[in-house]
């Protein structure tokens, strides 16, 4: 009895693992006709989505703006300019949440942007670089976990901190994406996963749960 309750459980832990995991990369192997870009000028070179200089908020968006609470990773580098990151909960190309990076006073700042005009905003909060020194010409790891109100960043595996927007007036859902300023930007390797992501891959894979269901009969 005693061993067939773990089955039981083993078994319920990977059949949650594969109905309710999910993620998506996009490494810019080839194109990028998925992606929806907002303003600015876009486009795949050398396996890195590349933004030219422009004006200010250029994004483009990825994903679906019923997408709730997840984790959003990216490649950034800032090729020219002072501010650049990664986009979330995006309601519309006017409606998002963007955590960038800023060279000259080497910090994340977080804001809500919002309907009127590309730059029309209010400022959540800012976080002071922990750990590392924001700069032009280098790979950033930014992860973005979004739940509720919170919204907690890393940048190459250093903890930032956390913010919230508790205004009220904030976004409950959206789509990902990356982002610049007045900066001509590289991003890569940008990854959506967590519960809400319906649709996409698994994270156990078939053969995996296969592997494990083996080894669960040889066991007991």
């Amino acid at each position: 009895m005693k061993h067939l309750f773990s089955i039981v459980v083993c078994c319920a832990l990977l059949v949650a693992s594969v109905a309710f995991g999910g993620e998506q990369t996009w490494s810019f192997e080839g194109d990028a006709d998925d992606w929806a870009p907002a303003n600015g000028d876009w486009s795949v070179e050398d396996g890195t989505y590349k933004l030219v200089k422009g004006g200010r908020a250029e994004h483009s968006l990825i994903g679906d703006v019923g997408w709730e609470d997840y984790t959003v990773e990216a490649k950034v580098r800032l090729d020219e300019g002072n501010w650049a990151g990664v986009v979330f909960r995006a309601q519309s190309e006017m409606e998002y949440y963007v955590y960038y990076l800023n060279v000259p006073n080497n910090k994340t700042e977080l804001w809500r942007h919002k309907t009127g005009a590309w730059d029309a905003r209010d400022k959540i909060g800012e976080l002071a670089g922990v750990n590392i020194t924001v700069a032009n010409n280098e790979w950033f790891d930014m992860r973005v976990v979004v739940e509720g109100v919170s919204m907690k960043l890393w940048i190459n595996g250093e903890d930032q901190g956390e913010l919230a927007d508790e205004t009220g007036a904030g976004y409950a859902a959206g789509q990902a994406g990356v982002w610049a300023w007045e900066t001509a930007a590289s991003f890569d390797d940008v990854t959506v996963s967590g519960d809400a992501i319906a649709g996409l891959t698994p994270v156990e894979p078939q053969d995996k749960l296969a592997t494990t269901w083996g080894r669960l009969k040889q066991r007991f």
